[in-house]
């Protein structure tokens, strides 16, 4: 298998643990020790090798995509070098060195995914995504493909009611699905303007927004302030935080690494 290197340090086993922490999810699917997913109607295979990771196939359309789905964006040295100052940090980069966050290629179904997870349990979203999945899906291989907006364009609410969705957010996944923002364009506009654009849409807020900038843009700066996993993360880590929001500023301009490594920590390497 062609070997697709990342940039060191980079930990597989760690990178890929969020795959693996909440159940199986079929579009990102954790099988026979490898990672699979469906890229461009094609099944790639992606498993641990040294410099990087062993990609079946690897080419133009899926090598952006694998690496993304990798972490591969991220700068980590200029972050260990600033972690160094905070004793919480200097630890959780030495626990999960090479720990590069994974991140969402897709935007259509980064926001549908997080309009699955809004005030359930991860265990519970993961659920309804793979349900919406099989439904609406295709299979190649052993993982299916996330379904795309024109997809669900054509479905009713009532088909998603059937799969989980609460009435409201079946009403906010079609929405989204008919909405003409070009979520692709996001890319290129600042912070602010991201969010200011999604939050116009009936369902995505702020929470949403942040998780968006954080996990498919991997915007330094993205802190989900709003989000409990994070508020519990900050408080077991940091105890005299108080407010989140406010405290993020502590971690400027680092803000998105310090979430996923203080996620990750509490769920790996606890306090």
């Amino acid at each position: 298998m062609p070997l697709l290197r990342l940039p060191e340090p980079y930990d597989f086993e760690l990178s890929t643990e969020r795959f693996r922490a909440f159940g199986p999810d079929l579009a990102n699917l954790w099988t026979d020790g490898a990672l699979h997913r469906v890229v461009d109607r094609r099944e790639v295979r992606i498993e641990q090798a040294r410099g990087g990771a062993r990609v079946e196939p690897l080419d133009a359309e899926t090598r952006p995509v694998v690496r993304k789905l990798l972490g591969g964006e991220f700068e980590l040295e200029p972050f260990y070098a600033w972690a160094r100052r905070d004793p919480v940090l200097r630890r959780l980069t030495r626990l999960l060195a090479g720990f590069r966050p994974p991140l969402a290629p897709d935007p259509f179904e980064t926001l549908v995914t997080s309009i699955t997870a809004q005030q359930v349990s991860l265990h519970s979203a993961f659920a309804i995504r793979n349900r919406l999945i099989q439904r609406f899906g295709r299979r190649t291989g052993q993982a299916y493909s996330f379904p795309a907006a024109q997809r669900l364009r054509r479905a009713s609410f009532d088909d998603l009611v059937l799969l989980g969705f609460s009435r409201r957010k079946a009403e906010y996944v079609i929405g989204l699905a008919q909405s003409k923002l070009d979520l692709v364009g996001l890319a290129s506009l600042p912070d602010e303007e991201v969010k200011e654009r999604l939050v116009a849409l009936r369902g995505l807020g702020e929470w949403t927004a942040d998780w968006f900038l954080a996990r498919h843009l991997a915007r330094p700066r993205a802190w989900p302030a709003g989000d409990l996993g994070l508020r519990k993360a900050v408080v077991a880590f940091y105890p005299e935080a108080g407010d989140v929001r406010a405290f993020g500023e502590r971690f400027e301009p680092f803000q998105n690494l310090t979430a996923h490594y203080l996620l990750t920590g509490l769920r790996v390497a606890p306090p």
